[in-house]
């Protein structure tokens, strides 16, 4: 999974498969998201080949990185799809997504969501609460439908990870708890519009140990076997995602140690096993490219000040997370420690702190391992224009997203008469 290793020098030049990234920021401006398909191709298949002959279905997490060409370069591979809301699942049918291979994750769906999703004709709804249970059963039953569901399971385990993006403990707003959800087995049983077929559980995200897996499993499959007890068919056994990757020094198992993790004792059992990863297999196939419009040496400390900026990337802003940076061209001269930041009026406008490059105004850096949870949460933050974002294919560089306009920022608004 190690997606980096088809961005790397040959000769002076940083090159992305076999185009320099220089070549790029001259024909496509910056910042720009470029993606790698060669590497995104390799992450998707080391995951598929670690299942062995074992049934299971991959659920790429769309929140990741919802670009239609990412969705159709992953559908094309056979995968499916994790969706949170009504525009995600529009987005994977537009990209060729097979319906039957989508579940519709997230606290909030609205019945309008469940509408679209029904219609479609989804795997099934990862429902979270009580709540949503009996909002779902109304729907389908003006519908005339049944709805597919799997019972979101809070197992309270400690993903051990940013609490931002821990999701598996009993104190976070998502799934059942643990309890109640065994509670439910009667009151789903006269839910007529409902079938259940599978439980899920998603303890977190960025998570570079195996041991909270495990345990989430082990409690997965005390459920699951309670609710066949109780003569449900449950079909499938989804144990959700958060694999992490390598940022700076981490290191995550990889794909092949993780289904190891989380297959170890289901033996001949019939469930298939799905999953959902999303910055495994898209965080590290993308950078940021970024250019350096100013060196600003002050007494305390030396900015680099950058076109790209929190509103491009927020995960150092939100997260203070780390992302490493390459320049696009070796040997530029002496390095020096730098503060590299963007031009938003926001002091936590930075994308990255005692940083050891050499530069100069004009240089360009390659944000590394940008490729999740980057172009996904960029905004228009003091009306700058998203970025464009590329995809290479071997020897040639593709436009999948054009760089917005001003034109684009203001299309929706209206003076007062």
């Amino acid at each position: 999974m190690n997606g980096r290793a088809y961005f790397n020098y040959q000769g002076e030049q940083l090159f992305v498969e076999s185009v320099a990234l220089t070549d790029i920021a001259k024909q496509f401006g910056t910042p720009c998201y470029v993606y790698s398909r060669a590497a995104l191709t390799a992450a998707y298949r080391e995951f598929d080949s670690a299942f062995g002959e074992r049934d299971h279905l991959i659920c790429y997490a769309v929140k990741a990185n919802s670009n239609l060409a990412i969705l159709n370069v992953l559908a094309q591979l056979g995968s499916g799809f994790d969706i949170v809301s009504g525009g995600e699942l529009a987005r994977v049918l537009k990209a060729g997504g097979d319906a039957r291979k989508i579940v519709f994750s997230g606290v909030g769906k609205t019945a309008a969501e469940m509408c679209g999703a029904l219609d479609a004709g989804i795997l099934c709804f990862n429902v979270e609460s009580r709540a949503e249970l009996l909002r779902l059963n109304e729907v389908a039953t003006a519908m005339g439908k049944i709805a597919p569901v799997s019972l979101r399971v809070n197992p309270d385990v400690d993903a051990k990870t940013h609490p931002y993006i821990s999701t598996g403990l009993k104190e976070n707003k998502f799934g059942i708890p643990f309890e109640e959800a065994q509670a439910l087995i009667g009151e789903i049983k006269s839910l007529a519009h409902l079938r259940v077929t599978g439980l899920d559980c998603h303890i977190g995200s960025q998570l570079t140990e195996l041991s909270p897996f495990a345990e989430a499993r082990e409690k997965m499959l005390v459920l699951t076997d309670q609710f066949k007890a109780a003569g449900f068919a449950i079909e499938h056994l989804d144990l959700g995602g958060g694999l992490g990757i390598r940022y700076q020094d981490e290191t995550p198992p990889t794909a092949s140690d993780y289904v190891a993790a989380l297959c170890k004792d289901l033996g001949g059992r019939s469930e298939r096993v799905l999953i959902e990863p999303g910055r495994a297999l898209v965080g590290n196939c993308g950078v940021l490219l970024t250019k350096v419009e100013y060196l600003k040496p002050t007494p305390s400390k030396n900015f680099a000040v950058v076109d790209a900026a929190m509103n491009d990337l927020l995960r150092p802003a939100l997260y203070d997370a780390y992302h490493a940076m390459l320049p696009t061209e070796k040997n530029l001269g002496e390095e020096k420690n730098y503060a590299v930041v963007g031009p938003v009026c926001e002091t936590g406008d930075f994308l990255g702190h005692d940083r050891m490059l050499a530069l100069s105004a004009g240089s360009l850096i390659a944000i590394m391992s940008a490729g999740a949870y980057g172009m996904s949460m960029s905004s228009n933050y003091n009306s700058r224009p998203r970025a464009a974002e590329v995809m290479v294919d071997g020897e040639t560089a593709h436009l999948i997203r054009e760089r917005e306009s001003f034109e684009h920022l203001i299309a929706g608004e209206k003076l007062l008469p």
